[in-house]
């Protein structure tokens, strides 16, 4: 007789086996057919297309690693708001996709990428200057809005996936922290944003370095206290002796002397446009390369260093707009000058209209005031101001401000070929010859000017300064042939006097110049006000006579003496007497 319990174990033996179940490839196909194959696609659509657009874009290790952990920031923000992935990967794309299209225009007007500084100095002009020069963008805007806002509804009712906002948060914050280290511990180089790759990466990376350094002292460096003090100028209290003369300040377009490079034909007589009124040649270290006229502008007219503005120098006529109430307009207004400026593009752009205005500019003329057409040659500019003169009363000194723009980027094209019919290639390169061409016309126009101030107005008294905004962009290629982008970049970053180094000429008609050991024969473009206004026999108000004690320490230099602490010195000087603030 068999025990109950062998029975109970044969019963078992004799069992079928258990059924496996489906496979897990079977299981997930389940699950992706449960879901919907196209809302699966919805998810990973924006990532594949992010991956491609890194690949496309960033060029090394180190931007790719910036574009992963900014892409991981965008998408962890708008899932800590929806909750919904395919809809904050979408969002996160099309972010990404505006920043690429932005980039590249804001690359071929001004020959630089969008950082984060751009977002914020957002204002109207920005806005302004825009659909001024895309007149049609605002209805691309309008159009793509009306694409996008449907297909994100789409995307909110497709999406089948809710992520929890807390883990979403601390991811976020954790892609945060890492670009932030690593921004901070391998920080862009700022001569970067004037590659045409690399958007978001450089976008977010330029945020961190930008509040950082906005953290640390502001827009503006100055001294953190000073004992001294200026007098705030009182209008009434400039009494020049002798006959003041009119003032006419020129902004020559990316005009330096060439020969600085070895190996460049030159026409004939090519130098002589680079002298003064003396048989001089006298050099002006700009403190831009390449294109940011406005950098110069800064200095001319604010007489002050944009390096001052550390990371924020390619927005300086921005933000001392409304702010740096100093300048060489608003001591000439005090000695009872009118001042006008001619600008060769609309108003808007920079802020240049409004930062004009803040230096003391009366009278500004932008190229739809003047009735310009796309580019005009330099006479162009020449015959307005000819023509607004003479609307000025007598006896009343004028200040005029010719910003000049026909020899400006690109010199692949030929730029009104009929106004030099009897030019012959030199035999350098077709851009190098197309720049040498543009400059002989400029000198030409300007004498021509010159030949029309005597002709319509006899006897009066002219002072009449010109001087290279900065070198051209090629400049540095031939200056340095030997050297790659990146060494390039590095003397630029530590302003190699060759680099930055253009011209600055004193020319006069009915008067003599007056001797001054301010006009010296380098100068940093910053001390130019001073050296008009010591040309002049004009008295210097108590601002520009501190700078001036300055310029004769430091022989010419101004950012670059005692490591910008001569310059900080005086920001603080005129913030202290109220001439800058909000900085």
């Amino acid at each position: 007789m068999a025990s109950p319990r062998r029975s109970v174990f044969s019963v078992s033996s004799m069992a079928s086996a258990p059924n496996p179940g489906p496979s897990a490839a079977t299981a997930v196909l389940a699950s992706v057919a449960a879901i919907g194959i196209w809302r699966l696609l919805a998810v990973a659509a924006p990532h594949l297309a992010a991956l491609a657009l890194m690949y496309e874009t960033e060029i090394d290790f180190s931007s790719r690693l910036g574009f992963a952990l900014a892409w991981g920031i965008l998408n962890f923000f708008w899932i800590t708001l929806l909750r919904r992935p395919a809809l904050s990967g979408a969002l996160s794309l099309t972010m990404v996709v505006v920043l690429v299209l932005l980039s590249r225009l804001k690359h071929d007007v001004v020959q630089m990428t969008v950082n984060f500084i751009d977002l914020m100095m957002i204002d109207r002009d920005t806005v302004a200057f825009l659909f001024t020069i895309f007149p049609n963008l605002r209805w691309s805007v309008i159009g793509v809005c009306l694409v996008i806002l449907p297909l994100m509804y789409a995307l909110w009712w497709l999406d089948p996936f809710r992520i929890r906002r807390l883990p979403a948060l601390a991811c976020k914050l954790a892609c945060l922290s890492a670009l932030v280290g690593y921004s901070l511990y391998h920080p862009d180089e700022a001569w970067r944003g004037y590659y045409d790759d690399g958007y978001l990466s450089k976008f977010f990376r330029s945020g961190v370095t930008a509040v950082s350094d906005f953290v640390q002292y502001g827009f503006m460096e100055s001294a953190a206290s000073t004992n001294e003090r200026l007098n705030m100028p009182l209008v009434d209290a400039c009494h020049p002796a002798g006959r003041r003369p009119n003032i006419i300040m020129i902004h020559d377009e990316s005009s330096f002397d060439i020969r600085a490079a070895q190996g460049i034909k030159v026409p004939p007589g090519y130098g002589s446009h680079f002298k003064s009124w003396d048989g001089k040649a006298r050099t002006f270290l700009a403190e831009s390369n390449g294109g940011p006229s406005w950098f110069t502008e800064y200095n001319v007219l604010a007489g002050l260093s944009s390096r001052s503005f550390g990371r924020f120098a390619y927005f300086v006529t921005r933000i001392a707009s409304g702010r740096v109430e100093r300048g060489l307009p608003l001591s000439l207004r005090r000695c009872g000058y009118d001042t006008m400026s001619l600008y060769p593009a609309y108003g808007a752009f920079m802020s240049a209209r409004s930062f004009q205005l803040t230096t003391g500019i009366e009278h500004f003329y932008d190229v739809k005031d003047l009735g310009a057409k796309d580019v005009e040659p330099d006479s162009f500019f020449y015959d307005k101001a000819l023509q607004l003169m003479s609307q000025q009363p007598p006896n009343k000194p004028l200040f005029s401000f010719i910003y000049l723009g026909a020899n400006h980027f690109p010199w692949e094209t030929r730029f009104r070929p009929d106004l030099t019919p009897s030019w012959r290639a030199l035999g350098n390169t077709p851009s190098l010859d197309e720049y040498l061409r543009r400059q002989a016309m400029s000198a030409e126009q300007y004498q021509a000017f010159l030949a029309g101030l005597k002709k319509k107005f006899p006897g009066e008294p002219f002072l009449i300064v010109r001087y290279g905004d900065h070198q051209p962009e090629f400049a540095p290629h031939i200056l340095e042939p030997g050297l790659d982008e990146g060494s390039l970049g590095k003397k630029l970053d530590a302003y190699d006097p060759r680099l930055y180094a253009t011209y600055y000429a004193i020319d006069a008609i009915n008067f003599e110049p007056v001797r001054s050991d301010a006009v010296m024969d380098t100068i940093d473009g910053a001390y130019l006000p001073l050296v008009i206004q010591e040309a002049a026999g004009i008295p210097l108000d108590p601002s520009f006579a501190a700078q001036k004690d300055v310029m004769l320490r430091c022989k010419g230099i101004f950012y670059g003496c005692k490591d910008g602490a001569e310059a900080r010195r005086l920001n603080r000087l005129l913030i202290n007497a109220g001439m800058i603030h909000g900085l």
